[in-house]
C-alpha cells in the first residue's frame, strides 16, 4: 500500500478557520519562521517582489478589524498578516539576483539576460501590477500550508478596504494589499474542509 506524503494529506485536510483559540498567542520568532517559509514561494525572476505585515498587537488588530468589514477572526487569531505585492521593478534584480551568481549556480551573463528580460516585460503598469498579485498570492498560499504544518489553523481572507489598510499600517505607493492571513489555533465549530466541484467540470485534457 503506498503512504501517502505528508503534504498531500495537508492539502486535503486544509481548512478555512473561521473560528479561532482567543487565549492562543503566537512568539515572534514563530511568526518569523512563518514568514521564512512563505518566502520559499516562487516569484518570476526570483524577484520576491512581496512584504508581509505581522498584526498581533491588540491595537494594531483593532485597527486592521476597522478596515476589514469588522471581521472578528481579525481579533481572535494569534496574528493577521497583511500579504502586500511590491510593483515589480527590474531595476531591483542586479541585488536580488547577486547572492545566486555569488553561489555560483548563475552565471553573470544571465543575470543581466534576465534583467534585459525584465525590463521588457514589465513595460506596463497592468504587467507590475499583475506580477505583485500573483507574488503576493503564491506567498500566502505557502504561508498558509507552513502554517497549517506546524498545526495551526490558517484562514485566508478578502472583504477589507485597501486605502484603509494603505493608510492605516503605511503602505508605500508601490506597495498591494492582497490579502490577510489569519492563523492561530483553531477552536470548536469550525467547518471541515468544503465539498469540491467534480474535475469534469474544472480540468481539460489538450
Amino acid at each position: 500500500m503506498t503512504t501517502l506524503h505528508p503534504t498531500l494529506t495537508l492539502i486535503e485536510q486544509r481548512i478555512s478557520a473561521n473560528r479561532f483559540d482567543t487565549s492562543h498567542h503566537l512568539a515572534d520568532a514563530d511568526i518569523s519562521r512563518l514568514v521564512q517559509l512563505a518566502t520559499r514561494a516562487p516569484t518570476a525572476y526570483n524577484l520576491q517582489n512581496w512584504r508581509f505585515i505581522a498584526v498581533r498587537t491588540p491595537g494594531a488588530k483593532a485597527r486592521l478589524r476597522a478596515v476589514a468589514q469588522d471581521q472578528a477572526k481579525v481579533q481572535e487569531a494569534a496574528v493577521c498578516f497583511i500579504v502586500c505585492g511590491v510593483l515589480a521593478d527590474p531595476e531591483a534584480l542586479a541585488e536580488r539576483l547577486q547572492p545566486s551568481v555569488d553561489a555560483g549556480f548563475m552565471p553573470s551573463a544571465m543575470a543581466q539576460g534576465w534583467l534585459q528580460a525584465a525590463q521588457q516585460q514589465y513595460a506596463s503598469a497592468q504587467a507590475v501590477r499583475d506580477e505583485a498579485l500573483r507574488s503576493a498570492s503564491f506567498g500566502a498560499m505557502t504561508l498558509m500550508h507552513a502554517a497549517q504544518a506546524l498545526g495551526l489553523a490558517p484562514c485566508a481572507m478578502t472583504g477589507f478596504d485597501a486605502e484603509g489598510v494603505a493608510a492605516s499600517f503605511g503602505l508605500a505607493s508601490e506597495e498591494v494589499s492582497v490579502m490577510l492571513v489569519t492563523v492561530g489555533r483553531a477552536a470548536p465549530g469550525n467547518w471541515p474542509q468544503k465539498p469540491r466541484r467534480p474535475l469534469d467540470q474544472v480540468l481539460e485534457f489538450a
